[in-house]
């Protein structure tokens, strides 16, 4: 039984990387129905794209999303700077698939701002090469830290995040995450928002901001690397979902995935948008 839910927001899934979670994406995507589906950014990583490296629930998600927008879903794919190169493709529609770089929308009356967030990050806009060496890295990191959460699961122990640890530990990117957030709702503040949601930083979050010209919520939808979080509306409710915390509640029903794309054909597509 599929859970209806009228505004689905994910971002950061790194599709086509070592760390990128799509079984459980899958399983996620699976187990809802939602009204409109948001993916905020970096969904397919082109910056650490290889052709040996796209296993099949990688493009099965990449199905799974193309078969909700054929039907009755909106989907918005709204551009990252990992994803880049579809900038390019700015407000191409096919079916209910657009493609663009921020949208607004009007969530039972309140304006909703949506965006991936990496305008606020100067080693992308200035330094891209630093950046592209800093997700390497991250990429390398995480790789380490599945085999290390392997051996922990054999042993019966609980899973570690290196990357949460140092993200909670040093003071710099404390900083930047606290930056991030401020910056977001002050310009949202500014434009008249009631919502200003982003992507970017993989840090799942909705807070209240409140400054002398109003206040707004800051929402961002996490990761499906270390978090596997999404933001959930419904009943006039913001909530940010857990996979960790609904795992044993989904299931692995494919039987909805389009049939007239084989994974050869999709491959290729991915491959030519990388090049």
């Amino acid at each position: 039984m599929k859970r209806s839910v009228e505004l689905v927001v994910i971002s950061d899934v790194h599709l086509g990387t070592y760390g990128c979670k799509a079984k459980e994406l899958l399983r996620y995507l699976n187990s809802i129905q939602p009204k409109t589906l948001v993916l905020n950014g970096d969904i397919i990583d082109i910056w650490q794209f290889k052709k040996s490296y796209f296993p099949k629930p990688h493009l099965k998600v990449i199905k799974k999303i193309l078969s909700l927008a054929t039907k009755s879903t909106d989907v918005y794919y709204i551009t990252g700077n990992h994803d880049e190169m579809f900038r390019k493709f700015t407000d191409f529609e096919l079916g209910k698939l657009k493609v663009c770089n921020k949208i607004c929308l009007d969530i039972n009356q309140k304006k909703t701002w949506i965006f991936h967030g990496d305008v606020f990050d100067a080693s992308v806009q200035h330094s891209k090469w630093i950046a592209k060496l800093g997700g390497k890295g991250y990429d390398l990191l995480i790789i380490i830290n599945n085999i290390v959460n392997w051996f922990l699961e054999k042993m019966g122990r609980e899973k570690y995040s290196f990357s949460k640890k140092i993200k909670n530990n040093v003071k710099k990117a404390v900083k930047y995450i606290g930056d991030f957030e401020l910056t977001a709702s002050e310009l949202a503040i500014d434009n008249h928002y009631d919502y200003v949601i982003c992507g970017h930083i993989h840090q799942p979050q909705i807070r209240e901001v409140v400054n002398k010209k109003g206040s707004c919520t800051y929402l961002n939808s996490g990761d499906w690397i270390e978090n596997l979080s999404a933001l959930e509306y419904n009943d006039k409710e913001w909530k940010i979902f857990y996979y960790d915390d609904h795992k044993h509640l989904l299931n692995d029903d494919e039987t909805e995935e389009i049939q007239d794309l084989n994974t050869s054909e999709l491959l290729k597509i991915v491959t030519n948008f990388s090049e």
